[in-house]
């Protein structure tokens, strides 16, 4: 795995066997809040929520809605299920701390530090559940309101974007939850159109994709 700098500063992970990134490189910061929390979390306007994301990663996703949780006052529930996690000198080199904010830096290292497959009380508005498994063959035992989509891109990890995932998606939340993805290629939207889903096409985030996807189960 090599460190690389995206447009916006922050920086992501690139896996040349896969010739792919963790982020987009127009901006890992931008798209990750604006697709994520903005499109997603923030779309709840519960005062109890729970997501799933799908690909911890390096745990952008998770510290930007822990920070978001405890600003809105949202009591959390965060499961992630992560098949390979990253080594602790892959994550010293990620450069989030002046971008979040240096008050965040023990959280940011909490949500690294703390343990595999067990629920983890961070704070009376963030519970953290990192799951060390592959999400094709794992029985989950919670039902969400949203899920973070953020496996690799369908030409690098196509068993992650087949009809039966996201049937399994729709199975997995509650009446009127979301799922999030930075995809927004046709064939996505119709196999989430064949699950139930209700699905709209969001302008995608600054200097970024065109469009992104958000998905509701009705």
């Amino acid at each position: 795995m090599e460190i690389e700098r995206t447009d916006d500063g922050s920086n992501t992970i690139f896996v040349p066997e896969l010739d792919e990134h963790y982020h987009s490189t127009k901006g890992a910061f931008t798209e990750s809040k604006y697709i994520f929390i903005e499109q997603g979390f923030n779309h709840s306007a519960k005062n109890s929520i729970s997501i799933l994301e799908i690909g911890f990663g390096t745990g952008l996703n998770a510290i930007l809605t822990y920070i978001e949780a405890e600003k809105r006052g949202v009591e959390t529930i965060y499961d992630s299920i992560e098949k390979y996690p990253l080594k602790k000198e892959a994550v010293d080199q990620l450069n989030y701390i002046p971008l979040i904010g240096e008050e965040n830096r023990e959280r940011f290292e909490e949500i690294h530090n703390c343990q595999w497959d067990n629920d983890v009380t961070l704070s009376p508005f963030f519970t953290l559940h990192k799951i060390n498994g592959d999400f094709t063959s794992f029985d989950f035992s919670r039902e969400y309101d949203v899920i973070y989509f953020d496996a690799f891109a369908p030409e690098k990890q196509p068993e992650m974007w087949t009809q039966e995932i996201f049937d399994e998606m729709y199975s997995l939340l509650r009446p009127e939850g979301v799922i999030t993805t930075y995809c927004a290629k046709g064939i996505i939207r119709r196999m989430l159109q064949a699950a139930g889903f209700k699905v709209e096409r969001l302008p995608g985030p600054p200097n970024g994709k065109r469009e992104i996807l958000r998905a509701t189960k009705i």
